[in-house]
């Protein structure tokens, strides 16, 4: 039987024998992640699914009335993360909304992140990364001089005179 890479934490492993096609190995943190991969796109992918968990969690929320509020009395590390998350989110739901924005007026504020990736990540002593900052111009063709050019005859519709 051959040798596999995992998925999660890129180890090498030797699949179960009755289940030749496994793609992640044994370790616990590798299955937990396996499980909530699983759990995400059955969710996305079954209504059924997801309308059973979501009255599953109404159902708790029912029984534990005022556990959010006690919970992130007792946790001020966790509402700071999730402050951080949910910036994180409406950053990226602003930056999705950019797909044509060509208009200098419009251009919105973001900050951008660089990943690491792969098993030799971790072994890098020295990883500084310098914050940037990056704005993007397109040349502005010069109006004609030459003639008198007429506004509709300007690509822009604005030619020289042509009420400015």
């Amino acid at each position: 039987m051959s040798l596999r890479r995992c998925r999660y934490c890129q180890q090498v492993f030797q699949p179960a024998p009755y289940h030749p096609q496994q793609q992640v190995c044994s370790q616990p943190a590798c299955q937990r992640q396996r499980q909530r991969d699983y759990h995400r796109r059955k969710i996305r992918s079954d209504p059924l699914y997801a309308q059973v968990v979501r009255e599953s969690r109404k159902k708790w929320r029912d029984e534990h009335p005022g556990y959010q509020k006690r919970y992130r009395q007792t946790h001020p590390g966790a509402v700071e993360r999730n402050r951080q998350r949910q910036h994180f989110r409406d950053q990226s739901r602003r930056l999705r909304s950019l797909v044509k924005n060509n208009l200098a007026l419009d251009l919105r504020r973001c900050s951008s992140e660089v990943w690491l990736l792969g098993p030799a990540a971790d072994e890098l002593v020295k990883n500084n990364l310098a914050a940037s900052q990056q704005l993007i111009l397109q040349p502005v063709e010069p109006f004609p001089s030459v003639g008198h050019v007429s506004c509709k005859e300007h690509p822009s519709g604005l030619a020289g005179g042509c009420g400015l």
